[in-house]
């Protein structure tokens, strides 16, 4: 009998908000010594059991990563790291709101290519941002089309106007002094209105220094692109886990490694932990069975919480760790790693993996040689050879990394080293920083 839907629903929420059965028996007993029977004790709420050694997986598992470590690093020597990479197309232009006058003309004014000076006389109830960083790519949108991305780099308050065109031959179109808008219908809640990019220079896309090119390809060699975490079909579905995997047959679990990447798991709210479970699950798989390419993309997932959830509560994602110090007991060298998912580019590997800075930087602060990860963000934010909208990623990696510094004085002297290499970035970028 199937069970159903709406009990379904009504046992989701409530798990939501309740400790499950795991999660009680954590709170009622804390024995001196957890015994282990294989990885996927749990530790704190959501979160994963650390073993003797004060990592998330057991000595075991760390020496069979080791193994296939030392075996791909005679492999990345034959890597291409010198591949070029460019930066996303990139120019400053301004910003134009028209709520009020005639916006049927000012549309057609636009299309005949009407000058900046002439529209700002003709239509000066407009709203006008000045000098913003506006960057144009392909992107795949919310109906899994690829579309040209028009949009500005918005720190202060992460309100970006945001155009798509289904014409992808404006990628390479020359935009200089004209107009791309969008006319906004009137709603119950707003009346119509037009906003408009104006780009009174070319956009350019430059490539990225050799340095941080080769940070890229050694992030590509050790992630391994041609691969992906799940397979190409996936099922709406989960199971955990049977306590005794650890005893299976090698060729038992690859084919339960192979079931678990034919699976998506979504999360329900923010205290649902089967996501994160799910991809730990596939990192212990991928180990157990020598999948390096599966187990470091399962592994970063968790470290930059890349899961799909209803709802997601700020405190939630606080309580989930990045585990990067797993990474760093490996012959790897995480810097370039870490470094290497952080950079934008506008032709990336088919697979490339991308981190988010937010974790990410969280992520930094807990690695071993953090003085020389903080100079080195440094100075890719002073580096006037690379493009601006890499140099503000950086910078606003630098200020999630330092918000998450414990040490006050750390944090004092850090945001001192921040506001000098600051001075470097140009103005229309400078000011949003203040």
């Amino acid at each position: 009998m199937k069970t159903p839907l709406l009990f379904l629903i009504v046992l989701l929420l409530f798990s939501c908000n309740s400790p499950t059965a795991k999660e009680k028996q954590a709170l009622l007993s804390v024995p001196e010594e957890t015994k282990q029977i294989d990885d996927t004790a749990i530790d704190e709420i959501n979160e994963f059991k650390k073993h003797s050694n004060g990592l998330i997986y057991s000595d075991q598992t760390l020496s069979k990563l080791t193994h296939i470590v030392d075996s791909l690093n005679l492999t990345f020597k034959s890597c291409d790291l010198n591949k070029r990479f460019y930066s996303v197309n990139q120019t400053v232009g301004h910003i134009v709101t028209l709520q009020k006058g005639n916006l049927k003309s000012a549309k057609r004014d636009m299309r005949n290519h009407i000058s900046w000076e002439d529209f700002m006389k003709k239509y000066p109830e407009s709203t006008i941002k000045k000098d913003v960083l506006i960057l144009k790519n392909k992107q795949v949108n919310s109906e899994n089309k690829e579309v040209i991305e028009i949009k500005h780099l918005d720190v202060l308050n992460n309100n970006r106007l945001i155009i798509e065109s289904m014409d992808k031959n404006i990628i390479n179109k020359d935009l200089q002094n004209k107009w791309v808008f969008v006319h906004r219908k009137k709603t119950t809640y707003s009346d119509e209105y037009i906003e408009v990019f104006y780009f009174p220079n070319k956009f350019t896309s430059t490539e990225l220094p050799q340095k941080y090119a080769q940070m890229i390809s050694y992030s590509n060699c050790l992630i391994d692109t041609t691969t992906t975490k799940f397979k190409d079909k996936l099922l709406e579905d989960s199971f955990e886990l049977p306590e005794n995997w650890i005893s299976l047959s090698q060729n038992e679990k690859v084919k339960l490694l192979d079931r678990m990447r034919g699976m998506l798991v979504s999360g329900f709210c923010s205290g649902d932990s089967r996501p994160r479970e799910h991809a730990f699950n596939i990192a212990l798989l991928s180990a157990q069975t020598a999948s390096w390419k599966v187990f470091l993309r399962a592994h970063l997932d968790i470290m930059n919480d890349r899961f799909d959830r209803v709802s997601d509560a700020s405190d939630a994602r606080d309580q989930r760790k990045t585990y990067i110090k797993e990474l760093e007991t490996l012959n790897i060298n995480v810097s370039d790693l870490i470094l290497g998912i952080s950079f934008s580019m506008e032709n990336p590997a088919k697979n490339h993996y991308y981190g988010r800075f937010d974790r990410v930087g969280r992520a930094l602060t807990e690695i071993k040689n953090r003085a020389e990860i903080e100079k080195e963000m440094l100075s890719i934010i002073s580096d006037t050879k690379l493009d601006n909208y890499n140099r503000s990623l950086f910078y606003l990696l630098f200020l999630t990394y330092n918000n998450y510094i414990s040490d006050d004085k750390i944090k004092i002297e850090n945001n001192k080293k921040l506001e000098l290499v600051k001075n470097k970035l140009p103005n229309y970028i400078k000011y949003q920083f203040n």
